[in-house]
C-alpha cells in the first residue's frame, strides 16, 4: 500500500493510501473543515490538492454535492456550445466526450478524503459506522492500535455503504424467483431484461440436462439460473477473485452449490473439457474501465469478447451452443460494426444458430435528457445462438 503524508497541526502525519480506481495520491493535502466555501473547496480539488476533511460527516455530503452542482452546470453550458457549435457530430464522439466529462468530475469529487482508522472507523462528528460495510470491502482491519489508517475518498466511502445494503438486502431476480447478494466491486446483475433471454431459450437441439460453462460470472446469477434451469453441471468462471467468493456465497444460498463450481480463471476453465452450453455475458462496450466495477461495463479493444469467439468452437461438444449476451449499443455509438462483429464469429468457425433480442428496461433507456438518449433508445440486448462450423 502506498503511503502519503501531510501536516496537521505542526505535525507531520501519515496514512495509507489504496483506492479502489487505482487514482494516484494527490500532490498535496490540505485539511479542511465545515467552515470552508465550496468554491475555494474545487479550485483546490482541480488543482489537484487532496482535500481531507475534519468536519461534521453531513457537511462532506453537502461540500461534495456543492462541487458536482457546480461542475454540472459549467458542463452543461460547454455542452450547450458544442453542440450548437457541431450539431452534426458523430454519436461515438459524443459518448468519448460524455465519458471523459464525467471521469473529469469524478476525479475532482474523489478528492475530497476522509481518514479511515485501523479498525475501519471514521472518526468524525455524526459518521455512519461503517466498519462491517469495509470490511466486507476490504476485508478484516488490522484492529485498533495496531496498523496506520489509511485515506479513502468520500465517493468511494459512499460506494462502500451503498454496496453493502446491496449485499445486505439482495436483488429481486424474477427468473430466479429470489434474491441474489451482490458484493462491493462485483457488477450487480440490475439488467434482467438478459436474464430472461438466458431463462427463455431453448437448450440446443438433442440436449437435456447440460453441461454448462458460464464465463465471467459475476454475482452467479446466470449459473444459479441455469442450475434451475436443470443443468447437470454447471462451472462459473471469474478473474475477479471478489466475484468468485460472491458467486459461491450465492450458489449456497440458493442451494444450487452442488451442481455449481466456482473458479477463479481468465474465462476457460482450468481443466480441459468441453460443454454443451457456454455462456458469456462481456462488458459490451470497447473502452478501458477504470475501476474493477467498470470492468463489466468497458473492456479495452473488446479483448474478453473477441477471447470468447476465438475459444468457443474448441470448447463445444459436437452439438453444443456458446450464448453470448450483447447489447448492440457499441454498435448505435459507432464503436463496433454488426459486420465486424459477424466476420470475426465466421473468422473463429462459428456460425449464427439462432438470436433472441430483447428491449433493454433500465431508466436511462428512458431518459430523454441523457445525451447518449438517441442510442439508448434504440439499444436491444440480443442473445445470439453460436455453434461450431460443421
Amino acid at each position: 500500500m502506498t503511503a502519503v503524508t501531510w501536516i496537521e497541526d505542526g505535525t507531520e502525519r501519515r496514512a495509507g493510501w489504496r483506492p479502489e480506481n487505482g487514482a494516484t495520491p494527490p500532490r498535496e493535502i490540505v485539511v479542511i473543515d465545515d467552515d470552508i466555501a465550496a468554491d475555494s473547496a474545487l479550485r483546490m480539488a482541480r488543482a489537484g490538492t487532496g482535500l481531507l476533511w475534519r468536519g461534521d460527516f453531513h457537511n462532506a455530503r453537502q461540500l461534495m454535492r456543492a462541487l458536482d452542482r457546480r461542475m454540472e452546470k459549467q458542463a452543461a453550458r460547454k455542452k450547450a456550445k458544442a453542440q450548437k457549435a457541431s450539431r452534426d457530430a458523430r454519436t461515438g464522439e459524443l459518448f468519448h466526450a460524455t465519458r471523459l466529462a464525467r471521469s473529469q468530475r469524478a476525479a475532482v469529487l474523489g478528492r475530497i478524503l476522509l481518514e479511515l482508522e485501523p479498525d475501519h472507523a471514521i472518526r468524525l462528528r455524526r459518521a455512519p459506522d461503517v466498519r462491517a460495510a469495509c470490511e466486507h470491502a476490504y476485508g478484516p482491519p488490522t484492529g485498533a492500535g495496531a496498523g496506520e489508517s489509511t485515506l479513502v475518498s468520500l465517493p468511494e466511502i459512499l460506494g462502500v455503504i451503498s454496496a453493502y445494503e446491496w449485499h445486505r438486502k439482495g436483488i429481486e431476480v424474477a427468473a430466479l424467483g429470489e434474491r441474489i447478494h451482490p458484493a462491493y466491486g462485483v457488477f450487480a446483475p440490475t439488467r434482467g431484461e438478459y436474464l430472461d433471454l438466458v431463462a427463455e431459450a431453448a437448450w440446443p437441439e438433442g440436449v437435456r440436462e447440460p453441461v454448462v460453462f458460464d464465463i465471467g460470472t459475476g454475482t452467479g446469477v446466470l449459473a444459479a439460473i441455469l442450475a434451475r434451469r436443470g443443468a447437470r453441471d454447471v462451472v462459473a468462471t471469474d478473474v475477479n477473485p471478489r466475484a468468485v467468493r460472491c458467486a459461491r456465497d450465492n450458489a449456497s444460498r440458493l442451494g444450487v452449490a452442488d451442481r455449481v463450481r466456482v473458479e477463479q480463471a481468465d474465462l476457460w476453465p482450468a481443466e480441459p473439457q468441453r460443454a454443451d452450453v457456454v455462456v458469456c455475458n462481456p462488458p459490451w462496450i470497447p473502452g478501458r474501465p477504470t475501476s474493477a466495477l467498470e470492468q463489466g461495463i468497458y473492456d479495452q479493444k473488446s479483448d474478453v469478447l473477441h477471447r470468447y469467439l476465438g475459444g468457443l468452437a474448441r470448447h463445444l461438444t459436437p452439438q453444443g451452443e456458446g450464448w453470448l449476451i450483447l447489447s448492440d449499443l457499441a454498435e448505435l455509438l459507432g464503436l463496433r460494426t454488426r459486420d465486424e462483429f459477424l466476420h470475426r464469429v465466421a473468422d473463429a468457425g462459428l456460425v449464427v444458430a439462432g438470436r433472441h433480442e430483447t428491449t433493454p428496461r433500465h431508466p436511462r433507456a428512458g431518459d430523454d435528457a441523457d445525451p447518449l438518449h438517441a442510442a439508448r433508445s434504440r439499444e436491444r440486448t440480443v442473445l445470439w445462438r453460436l455453434a461450431a462450423r460443421g
